[in-house]
């Protein structure tokens, strides 16, 4: 399988630049905008025109990405030695405003509690009040450090991080249930796992029926495969079934960025295990509430999906949170899987929860969404 150099890596879609601090509050900007779902589709097959939010996970992820980043500073700041680092643990974030992706977001880090093994920062994101100062506000060149300067609109997201100190097993003692790869071997065996179709751009099933099943998208950060479980889900309750997403991680283009906008310079920031745990963060968001539409009966009558709170747990070290590069166009274990599912809904809401599973079959992190799901029933239309 050939390697699309357009599409952007992890580096390139979460990259921040450091603004100067306002005391005690440390401060970046994002460099690219956000992914708009939808916006990918050919030319002619675009999705309803109800969606005009940016990718919620760029936010999510982005956001867990700049409090590890305060962190590591503090630490080097005090000299801490690589045994005594910490990882990220937990992220749980808030909604509060549609993003917009023609302008960048603005994140303000702030430490709250600190101790050997186990400690906390905030993260408020705003996003500018007007486009972004950019020669195209909607291309995909970076946003220039002006964008900084621009009168900012209320919060659009607030989070709070946790950073742990990595541990051995206590006693030995690892438990999981088993890992999808074994439940579900009978059909994950069906097709190689670059076989799947793609999970789609919009993986509402009204969208899927007009413009196929076929369409990749422009999904940054990973290549992700959708698994067809209507079998295993046919006659199960909604709180049974399961939905199987394979993805690995897109390969960081080889060419520069000429486009003459604001620097790229990493500032010698490191990209280590910690920005792989953002981006499973950032990769778990996609399409999930789409899906719990698909199965309450809204998948050709939706009116409203939109997140209102995430929740992202490592249940390891980051170090096992490590995504392999696959540049060979081999097809062997690099694949991760996300098993979701959706236990509740009501009071127009719905509630999305993941297991991320590493390609050797370990539970490396748990997700937990609820946000707005709403809609007309149509009993006319038998969904996924």
């Amino acid at each position: 399988m050939a390697h699309d150099d357009t599409l952007l890596s992890l580096q390139e879609t979460l990259n921040l630049v450091k603004l100067p601090r306002r005391g005690e509050v440390r401060r970046f900007m994002s460099t690219r905008g956000a992914y708009l779902p939808g916006s990918d589709f050919p030319a002619g097959r675009e999705m309803p025109m109800f969606h005009k939010a940016s990718y919620g996970g760029h936010v999510y992820g982005q956001s867990a990405l700049a409090a590890y980043r305060v962190w590591r500073e503090l630490e080097d700041e005090r000299g801490a030695k690589q045994q005594e680092r910490l990882d990220l643990h937990a992220i749980h974030g808030f909604f509060t405003r549609a993003g917009i992706p023609d302008r960048p977001f603005i994140y303000d880090v702030t430490p709250l509690t600190s101790s050997r093994t186990f400690s906390t920062l905030s993260v408020t994101a705003r996003q500018p009040s007007k486009p972004s100062t950019r020669v195209n506000p909607l291309g995909n060149e970076r946003f220039p450090l002006a964008d900084a300067a621009l009168p900012l609109s209320p919060p659009a997201f607030t989070a709070i991080c946790s950073l742990k100190l990595p541990e051995p097993d206590s006693a030995g003692v690892s438990t999981q249930e088993s890992p999808p790869q074994t439940r579900f071997a009978a059909i994950l065996s069906q097709r190689a796992p670059h076989a799947w179709p793609p999970a789609p751009p919009v993986d509402l099933t009204g969208v899927v029926a007009l413009v196929g099943a076929d369409q990749p998208g422009r999904f940054p950060i990973a290549e992700m495969r959708k698994v067809d479980m209507s079998a295993y889900n046919t006659g199960r309750d909604v709180h049974e079934r399961r939905e199987l997403v394979l993805y690995r991680l897109r390969l960081r283009r080889s060419s520069p960025d000429t486009t003459g906008s604001s620097s790229s310079s990493e500032e010698g920031w490191e990209w280590d295990a910690n920005a792989h745990v953002a981006a499973h963060a950032y990769i778990a968001d996609r399409n999930g509430l789409l899906m719990v539409a698909n199965h309450i009966g809204f998948g050709f009558t939706l009116t409203r999906a939109a997140s209102l709170s995430y929740s992202f747990v490592m249940h390891v070290g980051a170090e096992q949170a490590v995504m392999r590069h696959h540049d060979d166009g081999s097809d062997s274990d690099g694949w991760w899987i996300q098993e979701a599912w959706f236990p509740r809904s009501g009071a127009g809401r719905g509630i999305v929860e993941s297991k991320i599973w590493s390609p050797a079959g370990v539970h490396v992190a748990s997700e937990y969404q609820d946000g707005l799901v709403q809609g007309l029933a149509d009993t006319g239309r038998t969904e996924s």
